[in-house]
């Protein structure tokens, strides 16, 4: 992940340790005791790299517990995101003295199948990938984009934002992207100055799709 941040968002990703890392007395609460193995691989291995993201930015290395929507909970001054998908997991961390909000996310680079392709994807997005240059699956790029682009805007909003409330446009040659939010959804906000758009990068590689985005203190 660290190819498609910028400088001031510190990344780790999961190594062969992290997967079967210690928790945090609050976050083992949060997980519970009968999470299956493979949710607590996950949840650990996503706060061993939480806890090294934030040590490369010279702060301790707090716990992160789990709101009741399973979203982290950050130390006071951090904004940070958690993904992880088969057999990969990072974390990404920032100061909110330079970021307002940050996401990203990683899926297995493969087709998504028609049902959920139809809930993710708005009929100028089907038309969009159908001219978009062959050998990738357009459609899991958006799928991941659009996971990211949430990932962006609840901690700033703290409202839901569904996968046909954000219109993507992709640059494949640039491998970034651009959202647009729907303005339904800009006007529901009730926070001071929701963001309109959200820009993000992508890289396909190595079997996943693994998408960014930050959005900046103006």
């Amino acid at each position: 992940m660290r190819d498609i941040f910028p400088s001031v968002v510190a990344v780790a990703v999961a190594g062969p340790d992290d997967w079967l890392g210690e928790l945090l007395p609050v976050e083992q609460a949060c997980l519970g005791e009968r999470a299956v193995e493979t949710r607590r691989r996950d949840f650990a291995a996503g706060r061993s790299c939480a806890r090294r993201a934030m040590t490369d930015l010279g702060l301790p290395a707090a716990a992160v517990p789990a709101a009741a929507d399973r979203s982290p909970v950050w130390p006071a001054g951090v904004v940070g995101t958690i993904t992880h998908t088969t057999g990969y997991c990072a974390a990404a961390t920032a100061l909110t003295t330079d970021v307002r909000s940050v996401g990203m996310d990683a899926e297995q680079h493969q087709e998504i199948n028609p049902g959920v392709r139809r809930i993710v994807l708005l009929p100028e997005e089907e038309a969009l990938c159908a001219g978009l240059p062959g050998g990738t699956s357009w459609p899991v790029v958006m799928f991941s984009a659009k996971e990211t682009v949430y990932k962006v805007w609840y901690p700033v909003v703290g409202t839901w934002l569904g996968f046909r409330d954000a219109q993507l446009d992709i640059d494949p040659d640039a491998g970034t992207f651009t959202a647009r939010i729907a303005p339904a959804r800009l006007d529901q906000a009730t926070v001071e100055d929701p963001p309109a758009t959200i820009a993000g990068r992508f890289v396909v590689a190595d079997g996943l799709v693994r998408t960014s985005a930050v959005l900046l203190l103006r």
